[in-house]
Formats: structure tokens, sequence, C-alpha cells
């Protein structure tokens, strides 16, 4: 009997047990489906369909996406929906999920916060949410999800800081937050993270503004993470330098920290100590000292990314050893080369059978360039070596390197004659030689380069005709032959490239013949440069058919005939410069509808008639240029003819009235008409007659005019990247105040990211085209910028000419952007952080300052060809950046000089420059010339020895800044009118004998008397001479 009640009392005891299972197994699936559910219901756009089946037609374990255990039946463990296209909030009931080791939705389109419950996935092993939109801060609960070994939340919008609690996750073997926009410094605790091998916070693309990532230093205790393989802080705005401790991760092979503000000089040994080496990118800060030469001996090296920093010295010999680089990007440093043993390293780098792209481009290489770069491996693809000093000349076996698909040696002093073999590089996109000094003619087998886009040949001494093989290259979009010594007419051939859609560049050579009618084929194309040549014959009319023309510029040649009323049919035409030429007739009266003109320049040519009453309704020009012309008859006083600054029309006595500015005399009514009838009747009567002579006196004497070469060009290269208005508006964030620099003349300057430029911070300068002169301050800035390169120059990225989210025209330089803004902020600073700042504006900083100064304008007034005049220095252009190195800026009112460095501009001017810095001879209706800069130059070293302005209110009654230093230097009350931030305290005679020596320099350079003032070259000399003496 006993055996049997045991056995029904186990029977009943079991059944219960079961009982209970199934009651808490259904309870879970309830859950579970329920988690689930309530994660589909937040979700408002599902493209794929793949939630439709996410019901109770069939369990939820056989839903998309969903995987269960097989251990645990019922409990979700996987939950996958990645790249589905979906939209929506993440539900916090989500976290019910407590069995989940994969939450995987990256690349889709989930918004709002992460959960912040989300600690309750205590099982949680991956992570991914990358590719959304999510936005707030990450949970610090996320560090109770002790088991998780991945987290991957890039490409979001978070902000806020990151939590330090993550150093809690022990298990964690790869941290990705990249792309988001963060307000933090790097948690120090994240050196805890022991089982890490990938730390990846990669602020570089994405963010709209470098407000929005992480700051301070790099935490020393980030060494710690022995089993680091990568890291990845570039596009920050970390500062300081990289503690030594990171540099002993024996196992990493990926470093980078490129586009932030670190500094500091790379370990000697830094091959030994990362004998791993794949990538290291550390370009876009200001690192220091010589490339380590044991970087040679990194046999696993494939990336090499130092650009954009103040490296010096020699590039190591031995660079491309293991033969592993793919990459080398050294561009813009000071790294040099003078002779044959300089250049190793490309030898070197023959052996990098897989090599690709080879960028020198901004540094201080001269020498002649050596034949085996012609031996690199046949994978390269660019080569980017403009902006040197590379002599000799481009080796015949170039044309080995088959899929070459850039080559870049602009700015270099190359000699002799472009090989013909270059015409074999079938895979050429862009060939750039500009301002070399390249002879010979252009060779006609570029014509086999089909896939050519742009061809940047000007400022050479090229010579010949324009090959007619050049209109094979169907593909071409650039065309720049500028500044040369090419003749013969203007091929047909080229005139019917349907690819041509930004500019052909013709101008300052000696073609001649007629503007060929296929002219009009150029439906796409927006900028046509011609000036300065000889050119004769009729503007055609089919010129209309140039729908897309932005500028026009025919100005100094000898067309003849009269202007093509057609003109007026290209509506988007911006800048119209026919001066200097012959030609006749009246000013069409359809110029009238041309409302988007802005800049129109008729001057020195033999127009007759009145000015067309209809142009007062050209409501976008700013400038009108008709002086030296046969117009007669009454200025009208509306529109444009209301400013007489932005008008000109100086050398036609039979103009009258408008406005008083004007000077001319006022048009009595009779006699004006008497004289209108009189001029008509000629003009019916003997038009032929009047015509023909008229020409041909005209055509006879401008034949004996001098003629003068000058760029003409207003945009950049095409080596600078093209932009938009939209990648501005998203690169300042939306031109708000909180990223505005500063307010000048002409504009405003914003900082932002241009993530085309994959740089650090740049400044925006927005012209307000709505100022008087501020469009020509653009065009002037664009001519200067695309030529100048120097160390203590601002760097112009590119430009953008377009039109805003209204429908207005919009015009912007993109710069380097300097951190410590100008010196004017330094000298005479407003708020309290400046003035806090100004304390540590010692001697020593200003007078390198002024020494960088110095060298930039010895550089424009002695290193330019054609001279350059900045004609406005001051405090406010001088920029620091964040070594507090001077760089010249604004050359909104630079002039080109016509011939030596001596030599007057152009054109008389008005007064140039900013009250106080002016030279007095600018006053009375003088010319730039350099000797008005050196005055400025020296009114400015007097103002950074006093600290007082030149404007000050304390200077009246014949009292000048220079007149105080003049009355003070020989007495003994010097050292009272010395700036007292600069007064060393144990007053050293050396640095007051120094002050001494800066004061003569500066009274020497502004001298009343441009004739007595030195030369740039000799004051930068003595300023070296100056400093040079400070550290003996």
């Amino acid at each position: 009997m006993e055996p049997l009640v045991c056995l029904v009392v186990l029977v009943l005891a079991k059944s219960l047990l079961l009982s209970q299972y199934t009651l808490t197994a259904a309870s879970s699936n309830d859950t579970e489906r329920s988690a689930l559910l309530a994660f589909r219901d937040q979700i408002t756009s599902d493209p794929s369909g793949v939630l439709k089946a996410w019901n109770n037609s069939i369990h939820f374990c056989k839903w998309y996406g969903v995987t269960c255990s097989r251990k645990h039946p019922g409990r979700v463990i996987a939950l996958d929906l990645a790249s589905r296209g979906m939209a929506g909030a993440i539900s916090p009931a989500v976290t019910n999920l407590t069995f989940l080791r994969k939450l995987l939705l990256m690349e889709n389109g989930f918004n709002g916060d992460i959960p912040q419950n989300i600690g309750h996935f205590h099982r949680l092993q991956q992570l991914n949410m990358s590719f959304n939109s999510l936005y707030g801060s990450i949970p610090a609960s996320l560090a109770n999800c002790s088991e998780l070994r991945f987290i991957d939340l890039s490409a979001n919008k978070l902000t806020g800081m990151i939590p330090v609690e993550l150093g809690y996750l022990s298990k964690l073997d790869q941290l990705v937050l990249d792309n988001n926009s963060f307000v933090s410094v790097l948690p120090s605790s994240l050196g805890n993270l022991s089982s890490l091998t990938i730390l990846s916070i990669n602020c570089g693309v994405g963010s709209s503004s470098t407000s929005y990532c992480l700051h301070g230093n790099i935490p020393e205790e980030l060494g710690n993470l022995a089993k680091l393989k990568l890291i990845d802080v570039s596009g920050n705005m970390l500062s300081g330098t990289i503690p030594p401790s990171l540099f002993n991760l024996s196992l990493l092979h990926t470093f980078a920290a490129g586009i932030n503000q670190l500094h500091g000089s790379l370990p000697p040994s830094i091959s030994t100590t990362l004998p791993y080496l794949e990538n290291l990118k550390f370009g876009g800060n200001s690192f220091t000292g010589p490339i380590p030469v044991s970087l040679s001996n990194a046999s696993r090296l494939a990336i090499v990314d130092l650009s954009q920093n103040n490296f010096t010295g020699q590039i190591p010999p031995d660079i491309g050893r293991g033969g592993n680089i793919w990459y080398i990007n050294l561009e813009i440093n000071q790294l040099e080369a003078n002779d044959v043993s300089d250049w190793r390293f490309m030898g070197s780098l023959t052996n990098c059978s897989s090599l690709k792209i080879l960028a020198l481009d901004d540094n201080n290489l001269g020498g002649a360039l050596p034949s085996s770069i012609a031996n690199l491996s046949n994978e390269i693809q660019k080569i980017y070596m403009g902006g040197n000093y590379i002599s000799g000349s481009l080796p015949s076996g170039i044309q080995n390197l088959a899929n070459l698909y850039t080559l870049d040696m602009t700015l270099n002093q190359l000699t002799e004659t472009i090989p013909e073999g270059i015409g074999k590089l079938q895979n050429l996109q862009f060939l750039g030689l500009s301002s070399n000094k390249i002879i010979g003619h252009i060779p006609a087998s570029l014509g086999n380069l089909t896939q050519l886009a742009s061809l940047y040949l000007d400022d050479n001494d090229l010579e010949g005709p324009i090959p007619s093989s050049l209109g094979s290259i169907q593909r071409l979009n650039e065309l720049q032959l500028s500044m040369n010594r090419l003749n013969g007419s203007v091929p047909v051939e080229i005139l019917s490239l349907s690819y041509l859609s930004n500019f052909i560049m013709l101008s300052d050579n000696f073609l001649t013949g007629s503007l060929p009618i296929e002219v009009g084929r150029l439906r796409n194309i927006r900028t046509l440069l011609l000036s300065h040549n000889k050119l004769y014959g009729e503007i055609p009319t089919t010129i209309s058919g140039c729908v897309s023309l932005e500028v026009l510029e025919l100005d100094d040649n000898m067309i003849q005939g009269t202007i093509p009323p057609s003109l007026s049919n290209i509506r988007g035409l911006q800048i119209l410069n026919l001066s200097n030429n012959s030609l006749s007739g009246s000013i069409p009266q359809s110029f009238g509808s041309m409302k988007g003109l802005q800049e129109l320049l008729l001057s020195h040519n033999n127009l007759s008639g009145s000015i067309p009453k209809v142009m007062e309704d050209m409501t976008g020009l700013i400038y009108l240029e008709l002086s030296y012309n046969n117009l007669q008859g009454e200025i009208p006083k509306k529109g444009i003819f209301s400013n007489a600054s932005a008008i000109s029309v100086t050398g036609n006595p039979g103009l009258c009235g408008g406005l008083s500015q004007i000077h001319l005399t006022a048009c009595p009514l009779k006699t004006f008409e008497k004289r209108t009838r009189w001029r008509l009747l000629l003009t019916v009567g003997t038009p032929i007659a009047c015509f023909i002579l008229f020409s041909s006196f005209a055509f006879l004497i401008y034949k004996r005019q001098s003629r003068k070469r000058a760029s003409s060009e207003i945009s950049m290269n095409s080596h600078f990247p093209r932009i938009t208005y939209g990648d501005l508006l998203r690169a300042t964030g939306g031109f708000s105040d909180d990223n505005l620099v500063g307010r000048g003349r002409h504009g405003s300057v914003y900082k932002g990211i241009l993530e085309i430029l994959n740089t650090t911070t740049v400044a925006v300068k927005v012209f307000n085209l709505a100022e008087q002169g501020a469009s020509r301050s653009f065009s002037s800035e664009c001519k200067v910028l695309r030529t100048v390169r120097h160390r203590n120059i601002i760097k112009a990225f590119t430009s953008c000419s377009s039109i805003d989210s209204r429908g207005h025209d919009f015009k912007a330089l993109v710069y380097e952007f300097m951190s410590n803004g100008s010196l004017e902020t330094w000298l005479h600073p407003q708020t309290e952080e400046e003035q806090h700042k100004s304390q540590s504006l010692t001697f020593i900083h200003r007078l390198s300052i002024a020494i960088d100064i110095a060298d930039a304008l010895e550089y424009l007034h002695e290193g330019c060809q054609p001279p350059m005049v900045h004609c406005d220095i001051k405090p406010g252009n001088i920029l620091l950046d964040n070594e507090m190195v001077a760089h010249v800026a604004d050359f909104g009112l630079a002039k080109v000089l016509s011939g030596s460095s001596r030599a007057s501009s152009r054109s008389s001017i008005a007064i140039r420059g900013s009250i106080g810095y002016v030279p007095p001879e600018y006053g009375v209706g003088g010319q730039a010339t350099t000797s008005g800069d050196v005055y400025s130059y020296g009114i400015l070293l007097l103002e950074m020895l006093t600290g007082k302005r030149p404007a000050d209110d304390m200077f009246k009654n014949g009292l000048t800044l220079r007149k105080l230093v003049e009355m003070q230097i020989s007495s003994e009350g010097f050292l009272n009118i010395v700036d007292p931030l600069m007064l060393p305290q144990n007053h050293a005679s050396k640095e007051e004998e120094c002050f001494v020596s800066v004061a003569l320099v500066g009274l020497s350079c502004s001298i009343d008397s441009p004739y007595e003032r030195p030369n740039i070259a000799e004051v930068a000399t003595k300023m070296h001479a100056i400093k040079t003496g400070i550290k003996n």
C-alpha cells in the first residue's frame, strides 16, 4: 500500500511543477510578445514591410529579426532589424527582453532618446544603433550592462557628456561613438577598459560645428589599454600633447588623432614602440620637429597622414622601405629638400608597389624633380606636389604611370617643355602645371587624354598656337591657359565641347583673329576670359547662346563693331568687361533688362550716343565704368547713377548733368536739343562713312598703344574644391550667431567645419553685397589668394559664388581658421577674456609677429611677379594661429602692380586703407605702391610698441603717434610710452635697447616721403637682426 501512496504523491507533485512551469513560460511569452509589440507600435515608417508579420498568426520567435533561445524557449536573445529603412522612436518596453544578447538597429531612421532604462539588459553583449537620428545623451545606466562586448552608437545626433560610468564595462572590446555632437572631455575612466581593442570617437564628419566635439587633453590613463589595436579621436578639439604612454601600446595598428589642436613632436623610436603600426593619421594639428627617421622601420605602415602641421627638416630617405605604404600625405608643412640627397625618399617610395596617393604640396621642397618619380608604382592615382620650389622638368617616363588621374605640380619652378608622352596617361582627369617656367608648345598629344576634366597650364612661358586636338577632350570642364605667350586664333574645336561648364581662361596671351561664331555652342560655360590678347573683328551675335555665362571678359583687345544687343539674353551674366577695345555705336537699350549684371565695364572704346535711361532699372549693378568714350547727353540720376562712387564717366566731353559729385556741367535744355537734332542729322546722313573712317583711325591708334598683361580671373583654381551655398550653410550651423567670429566693412566671418575639406575649423567670410565695394573686394581677394602661397599669409581653401536660399546673390571665401583671433584683440582688448589673454603678449611675441608680417610683405612685394600691394595693413587684418604665428589677411583692397615693385598701380585710386595707417601720398590722389605698405607697417610697429592706436583721442592738434615716438625716443622718458605689459621686471637693458631699435625701424618706415622709406626686404632684414640680437 505504501509504494502506491508514494507513486500517487510523486505524480501529483510532478503535475504541480509542470503546471507551474507552464504558467511561468506562458507569463514569459506574454512579456516578450508585449515588449516586441510595444516596440512595433512606436515605428512610424516600415518601408520594407517586415513588421507586418509581427502579429498573432505566428509565434513571435518566428517574426522577422527575432531570435529566441533554444535553452530557454520563448526568450528573445537577439533583435536584428538593421538596414530596413525604419523610422520612429525606440520604446522603453524593449528593455523587458531581459535575455537579450544582441540589439542591432543600425542604418535606420530611429529618432528620440536612447531608453534611459537600457541598463536592464543585464545579458546584452552587442549594442549597435549606429547611423540613425538618435539624440539626447548616452544613459549612464548603460554601464549596468556588464556583459557588453561591443557598443556602436556612431553617426547619430547624441549630445552631452560621455558617461564616466562606461569605464565599468570591463568586458568591453569595442567602443565606437563617431560622428555625434558631444560636448565632453575624453573620460579618463575609459582607461579602466582592460579588454578594449577599439576606441573610436571621431567627430570629423557630420558635425556642423567644432563646439560639438571632444575637448581638453587626451588622458594619460588611456596608456593602460594594453590590448588596444585602434584609437581614433580625429576631428575634435583636443589640445595639449599626446601622452607618451600611448606610444607604448605595442599592439596598436591604427593611431588617428588628426584635425585637433594637438602639438608637440613625434617620438624618435615610434617604430620600435609601435611595431604593428599600419595607419598613422596626425594631419591637421600643430606638431613640430622632424618626421622620425625610425618611421622607415615600420614595415607594416600603409597610411601616413602628417599633413597640415609644422614638421620641418627632410622627409626620411627610406620612408618607403617597408613597401606597404599606399597613402602618404605630408602636405602643408615646412619640409625641405635642396639637393639630390634630400630627394632620396622618392627612390624608396618606388618600393611601395601599392602606392596610390602621394601628397607633398605646400612645403619648401626645392631642387630638381628626380626622374625616379616616373618609377613609382603603376597603381599610383594621385600626385600632389604644388606650392613648392621644385625645379627641373617633368621626366618623359611620367607616361608610364598608366593609372594616374591627378597630377598637380602648380606653383613650382619647373622648366623645359611638357613631354609629348604625357598624352599616354589615358586615365588622367586633372593636370595642373600652372605658375611654373615651362616653355615650348602645348603638346598636341594632350588631345588623347579623353578623361581629362581640368587642364591648368596658365602662368608659364608656353608659346605657339592652342592645339585644335584639345577639342577631342570631350570631358574637359575647365581650361586655363592664361598668362602665356600663345598665339594664333581661338580653335573652333574647343568651342564645341559640351562638357565645358566651368570656364575657359585664355587671357594674357597673343591670340589673334576674331572670336568664332561657334562660341555660341558653349551653352553650359559659366566663365569665359579672353582679355589682354590681340583679338579683332566683331563680337558674334551667337554669343547669346552661352545661356549659362556668368563672367565674360574681352577687355584689352582690338575688337570692333557694335555691342550685340543679344548679350542681354544671357540672364545670369554678372560681370561684363569689354573695356579697352575699339567698339562703336551706342549702348544697347536691351541692357536695361539685365537685372543680375553686377559689373559693366565699357571704358576706353568709341561708344557714342546717350546713356540709356533704362539702365536705371539694372537693380543688380554695383559698378559701372563708361569712361573715355564719346557718350553725350544727360546722365541719368536713378539706380546705379545715384551713387557717384559706383560709376565712372570721365573722358566723355559730351556728357552733362548727373549728380553734383560727378562734377559735370549742367545740361542747357535748348542747346542740348539743338545739338541732338544736329547729331541725328549727321548720323542719318553719313553713317557708313563715319563708321569706316572712325574705325580705321581707332584701329591704327590702338595698335600703337602699349598693352598690359594682368590676370583678370575672379574665381579660384580648380584644385580648390568647389562648394555650394548649402555646404556653407551646414558648416556654420545656418550662419548662426553662435558661430559668428566678427564683422568687417564688407561682411561677416563665421567659423564652422566644411566636410569636403576634411579639415579642422575653417573661417567663412560672407560678403554683404549690399555694401558698396563688397563684390569688388571679393573679386580682388580671389585674384590675389589664388596665386599667393606663404606661411604668413592666410590660406584660402576655396570660394563660393552662388545664390542663397532667398534667391539673392551670395559670395563667400573659406579660409584657414585662426584660433587666436586678430592682433587687434590682443593689443586693444575689449572683453574681460581678451584683457586676460593680452597679459601674455610679451615683447618677444610682438617681435615675432612683426617679423611674420614683414616676411609676408616681402613675399608680396619681392617674391610675386608682378608685385602685389596689400593696401590695408592694420592689426585687424593680422590673424594669429594657435602657435601665435601671424598671417596677413583681407586682400579686398589689394592691387597687382604692372611694373617694378615700386611702380604705381594701373589707375588712380581713392584713399585705400584704414584711418591712421594710410600713407600721406594716398590722401592727395597718389597711387598704390609698395612704399604705401611699408608706411602702414611702420605705423603698426609703433602701435605694437606703445599699445596706442594711431587714431587715439590723445592725438590731436598736430600730435600723431609717429611724432610722439619721435619726440620721446632720444629722451629718458621713452620707456614711459612703451606698453607697460612689455616692460621687463628686471629692466633688462638688452630688451630696452631692442625697444629703441624697433621704434627706429617704425619711424624710418613711416617717413612722409615715399621715396625715403626703406623697401620691405631691408626692413625684414633689420627685424630679424633685432630678434637674433636678443637670442644672443
